[in-house]
């Protein structure tokens, strides 16, 4: 249920948390991540929040995508 929470809340906030730069990860919508760099890390934030996802795609070009992440902090949840 929480998954499919955070699904809705991504789609619902569209792009208003993206920065200059950075694209807003869809639902349905595949990356051409061939590697990734870097990822937010949420283990002690609680609740859903904002991830950035920096990744090279298959042509070796910089990415930074954007999207929503329920956080490992929660206690009892």
């Amino acid at each position: 249920m929480k998954t499919l929470i955070a699904l809705f809340l991504m789609v619902a906030a569209g792009s208003s948390f993206a920065a200059e730069g950075t694209e807003t990860a869809r639902t349905g919508v595949p990356l051409d991540v061939a590697k990734t760099i870097s990822i937010t890390d949420t283990s002690s934030a609680c609740g859903i929040v904002p991830v950035e996802m920096v990744y090279e795609d298959s042509n070796g070009e910089r990415h930074t995508a954007t999207y929503l992440v329920q956080g490992g902090g929660c206690m009892g949840g």
